[in-house]
């Protein structure tokens, strides 16, 4: 299925080019597959998956065959009445209803005629519970853990996880499986199953170099790859597109190169783009994010915006009515072993819990800690306006690191010395000797602490309303009340990590129809040009509804392409 470019013959002649291998590229190629389309998928990088692989691989579709299974309380209206008033004019109506009408059916195809299969889980909050239409549960899918043998030598080309997401050098881990491996020694269904996770991932480092039971996003990549190679897709990585072939229709193929070798592939139906957007488009970055520019970044390096430089010059545009042109969530940072840098993402497991608090370089809060790591990033950037705030201190007590960890300081980690030697995390005896190693006036942070303790007493955060949503407290700790998000920071020593805000990835990106049809400036389709994932402008307008907002659109717009081409010729 994965081939050498040197294998193709010049003008060799595809019913369609898809470019970029992240789950956006890899559903709109499996659609057209299931369609009986002939199909060339490429990918730029020499791993599949993109940063859907990295991610924890959740899909935001409401109302699917799934939603029953969790009693879901949902219709079209509510989500709709959600989005609007989330996304409001940041995007078009008419795609967001296109999303939620087609979204069912995609996920429908999938399940039936695919090796692709997600499930729901029990409880998994939208993030904007004080919005009309929310819901607890029913729209986060996530993808059922797969075997990775069933791919045979094909499963190294599946970018591998972010290694700090995973156990002793390589072991997939979702929620499920840390809940059990944490209570392996108080449950026998637990222990059982720490035993399986343990004992299978032992097998495949004898036989491998990483484990083969693939979870989160990894397993979504994963049965995806399964399902194209049993429909026949080919795949080409580590080659790049130079150029479009064009003729007076539009878009008639691509010009590829890979090695030094370069082949020209005609297209007879179209070229979807799905490379995941500008992220690591060195211009583009300075031109679209807000100052300061930043730094770090976990997503997949293929992200260079390089097919959106094409597009645009055959007439695209970007779109510009973004809440913020990114997707943000606060990340540490850290040097590896191997010189590389970590970028750990901060989306939930410590934020939230008891015992934390998030100060500017003041010692002042600035944005209620609970709240989404897009809005979590987003106040970075407003408080920064005022009074520097990037880096922020993420702080807890010996009890809150111990309990829950701090970032890559995992929970109940007997050996912080090497942490607290490279600097990642600092410790303080008092919090006076915390402020000062910070930089931080020891008064304003001993008060910022005195009254975070007062708030975890009462129950009752009034600067910024930490524990007054049910997402606040799903990411909490239920057996802390009477406010799961709040409990005393007062057991010596005291421990910091910087955070800084990170772009997860693009919310602006080319303008595209209802259709998936990329539009030049007068709002006509430039003809046989699709783009869908993170290529495309976000129908979600910048901010952030709830978990999987990018990878849900992405496959329901794959899906959307590949109805509007096949229709094109019936």
């Amino acid at each position: 299925m994965i081939r050498p470019l040197d294998t193709l013959p010049d003008d060799a002649s595809y019913d369609l080019v898809v470019v970029g291998a992240g789950a956006a590229g890899m559903a709109a190629a499996l659609f057209a597959a299931i369609e009986k389309q002939r199909v060339l998928l490429v990918e730029h990088t020499e791993f599949v998956g993109g940063t859907s692989a990295l991610s924890a691989g959740t899909v935001w579709i409401p109302n699917t065959l799934h939603a029953a299974e969790v009693e879901a309380d949902d219709s079209f209206e509510k989500a709709a009445l959600y989005l609007t008033g989330v996304v409001g004019n940041h995007s078009q109506e008419v795609l967001r209803d296109a999303f939620l009408r087609s979204g069912p059916k995609a996920i429908e195809i999938l399940e039936t005629q695919t090796d692709v299969h997600f499930q729901p889980y029990r409880m998994h909050p939208d993030y904007e519970q004080q919005v009309e239409g929310s819901t607890m549960r029913g729209r986060a899918l996530e993808a059922v853990p797969f075997d990775g043998r069933k791919l045979g030598g094909d499963l190294k080309y599946i970018r591998p996880p972010i290694p700090e997401f995973t156990l002793f050098g390589g072991m997939m881990v979702n929620r499920g499986d840390i809940n059990h491996l944490l209570n392996a020694r108080k449950s026998a269904a637990s222990f059982l199953h720490a035993a399986h996770l343990l004992t299978r991932y032992g097998i495949d480092r004898i036989s491998g170099n990483r484990g083969t039971r693939l979870v989160m996003g990894n397993a979504l990549i994963g049965r995806m790859l399964l399902s194209l190679a049993k429909y026949g897709v080919d795949v080409q990585v580590n080659t790049s597109v130079r150029e479009f072939v064009t003729n007076p229709s539009g878009v008639a193929g691509v010009v590829l190169e890979s090695g030094g070798t370069r082949r020209r592939v005609l297209a007879r139906r179209g070229v979807i783009l799905a490379t995941g957007g500008f992220n690591r488009h060195p211009r583009r970055r300075l031109e679209m994010l807000p100052a300061p520019i930043p730094e770090w970044s976990p997503i997949a390096p293929g992200n260079t915006g390089a097919m959106q430089d094409l597009a645009l010059a055959l007439g695209a545009r970007f779109g510009t009515d973004n809440l913020d042109n990114a997707f943000w969530a606060p990340v540490s940072v850290r040097k590896r072993s191997d010189g590389s840098t970590a970028v750990f993402p901060h989306f939930a497991m410590d934020r939230s819990k008891p015992g934390t608090v998030c100060v500017n370089q003041a010692g002042h809060r600035f944005v209620n800690e609970a709240s989404s790591y897009h809005v979590f990033g987003r106040a970075m950037f407003h408080a920064h306006r005022t009074s520097p705030c990037i880096p922020c201190f993420m702080i807890t007590d010996a009890a809150g690191l111990w309990k829950y960890g701090l970032g890559l300081v995992r929970m109940k980690t007997r050996n912080i010395a090497p942490y607290l030697e490279d600097g990642y995390l600092v410790e303080g005896q008092t919090v006076a000797e915390l402020a000062r190693k910070l930089q931080i006036d020891a008064s304003t942070l001993e008060q910022t602490i005195a009254d975070m303790n007062r708030y975890a007493q009462e129950g009752v955060d009034p600067e910024f309303g930490r524990g007054t949503t049910a997402y606040h407290c799903f990411n909490g700790d239920v057996s802390r009340q009477p406010n799961p998000t709040l409990g005393p920071i007062a057991v010596a020593p005291y421990y910091a990590v910087r955070l800084y805000p990170g772009d997860i990835g693009a919310a602006a990106g080319l303008v595209t129809n209802e259709w998936a049809q990329v539009l030049n400036g007068n709002d006509e389709p430039i003809g046989h040009l699709y783009a869908c994932g993170n290529e495309a402008n976000s129908i979600m307008g910048g901010t952030y509804p709830g978990p999987g907002v990018t990878l849900g659109p992405a496959i329901v717009f794959a899906y959307r392409a590949i109805q509007h081409i096949c229709a094109m010729e019936r």
